[in-house]
């Protein structure tokens, strides 16, 4: 009775440790990274050369403030001349044009809020017939993939466990089956494989498919 009960103040110390553990992992992990960005700045003019000591985050900090000043320099009538003149350079370049294009787009549709990317979250029968997956609409494709498969989604499908990889599918529009489930509540589920899963919503009358 003693182990038993030994067992479970253990496990639930676990619960409350390894949650509370990573996320300060990865926020020093984060904050040293971006220390390490002051490191571009000469010997003599260093942070910790003219203090004489070290701060911890300093670097997040100056970032911060960096990102803050382009976003403010880039709303001026000049910043903006200046990004349309870089970006026209930068077009000039074959192979850097098509990276950057590329990465431009997915920020834009990140933090611009230009697009409905990772705000619906869908379930489609994939990888094959009777099994499913939760998916996240990444857009809708090109005039032309439109003509050739007809009515159709981008859906990005998280690996499970590491969801900064997966699998983007081009899916019929009648293949998807719309979802009460929240982004968060998807993510959750699917970084877990399955172990956390989402509260319950309210079920509809029937299936719900994106027209």
């Amino acid at each position: 009775m003693l182990k038993k009960k030994i067992k479970m103040v253990f496990l639930t110390g676990l619960a409350v440790v390894i949650p509370a553990g990573l996320t300060i992992y990865i926020l020093f992990f984060i904050i040293d990274i971006m220390d390490n960005l002051l490191t571009v700045i000469p010997d003599p003019y260093q942070p910790d050369t003219l203090l004489n000591f070290h701060i911890p985050g300093l670097g997040a900090i100056v970032t911060v403030i960096l990102i803050l000043i382009c976003g403010l320099v880039t709303k001026s009538y000049l910043g903006t001349r200046l990004v349309v003149f870089g970006e026209r350079l930068v077009g000039k370049i074959p192979f850097v044009r098509s990276i950057y294009q590329a990465i431009k787009r997915i920020a834009d549709s990140l933090f611009m809020d230009k697009a409905q990317s990772f705000k619906k979250v869908v379930i489609v029968e994939y990888p094959c017939r009777g099994i499913y997956s939760i998916g996240f609409i990444t857009g809708t494709p090109n005039g032309e993939v439109q003509q050739k498969l007809g009515c159709c989604a981008g859906v990005y499908f998280p690996h499970a466990l590491t969801p900064t990889t997966g699998i983007f599918a081009i899916v019929p529009r009648e293949g998807l089956i719309e979802v009460e489930m929240t982004v968060e509540e998807a993510f959750t589920l699917i970084i877990s494989g399955g172990i956390v899963t989402p509260p319950n919503h309210p079920a509809p009358l029937s299936v719900s498919r994106l027209s």
